[in-house]
């Protein structure tokens, strides 16, 4: 066994006083904490720019903040957002965005007809989809309780879902998903 003298001791002291001094530097940011409170400034850091959305057609004068952006800026404790991330459809910006509404408008006003009569059948909304010029391929519907029917759309770069009840019928548009599965919602995470 090898016994450390005290000379030794004293000649790496101020080795492990530095390294001390560096570690104790570290994480020291606590949990509700945005990045960067009581500390330096980050402001030489880049940042990806975030996309200009413009009125679209129909539209008011500004767009509507997507949920995205009113998220809190503090992330939560338990890693619950981090983890589902994936889950989370990307959002359109630009031209697309307003292809993505009118297109949602089409659909809406297409499906309509079929929520006022009661008409709760895929087959009768994967007919309104295609004749709206939507390849069959590329429509799905799907039965959504006793009274709802849902329906995704492939109309690449567009994806469309939506649904019909008896309270309302509703389409949305986003562009796929960020794990790459394209307009199908992922179904594992990590």
């Amino acid at each position: 066994m090898t016994m450390i003298g005290r000379s030794e001791f004293l000649r790496a002291a101020p080795l492990l006083a530095a390294l001390t001094l560096l570690a104790a530097g570290c994480g020291t940011q606590r949990a509700g904490q945005a990045a960067g409170d009581g500390g330096p400034s980050r402001a030489a850091v880049a940042t990806p720019g975030t996309p200009v959305d413009f009125p679209c057609p129909g539209e008011s004068a500004a767009p509507t903040p997507s949920a995205a952006s009113s998220a809190p800026a503090t992330p939560p404790t338990d890693h619950y957002a981090e983890n589902h991330g994936f889950r989370v459809p990307l959002e359109l910006h630009g031209r697309s965005r307003c292809d993505g509404l009118a297109a949602a408008r089409r659909i809406e006003r297409a499906l309509e007809p079929l929520r006022r009569r009661g008409d709760f059948s895929p087959q009768s909304t994967r007919a309104a989809l295609t004749g709206l010029g939507y390849a069959a391929g590329d429509v799905q519907s799907s039965q959504n309780g006793p009274t709802g029917v849902s329906f995704l759309v492939v109309a690449r770069p567009l994806c469309l879902e939506g649904g019909i009840d008896r309270e309302k019928t509703r389409a949305d548009a986003f562009g796929g998903y960020p794990d790459g599965t394209d307009c199908e919602p992922p179904a594992g995470g990590h």
